[in-house]
């Protein structure tokens, strides 16, 4: 079981490539004057070794060892969406 690994849950933008999907991570932030929230949102790449993943899927992230030059996390489950 992993216990100090660090996860991320984001929406699936892209599956294109191959093992590879986009994940898009929204966060609020508080801006400094206004002290409004406003989001943010970050773009990972991630293995997702059989392909299972659909654009429109929200997933659970995890860090991983360096799987190539921008891949540094791991697809691990699904949280809402159709399963293949």
């Amino acid at each position: 079981m992993d216990r100090n690994v660090q996860t991320l849950v984001g929406k699936v933008v892209s599956n294109a490539m191959d093992k590879t999907v986009v994940v898009s991570v929204e966060r609020l932030v508080k801006h400094k004057l206004y002290k409004k929230y406003m989001k943010r949102s970050k773009k990972y790449y991630a293995h997702d070794e059989k392909n299972i993943f659909n654009v429109g899927d929200t997933v659970e992230l995890k860090a991983t060892r360096p799987m190539s030059k921008t891949k540094r996390w791991r697809a691990s489950k699904l949280i809402s969406g159709i399963k293949k």
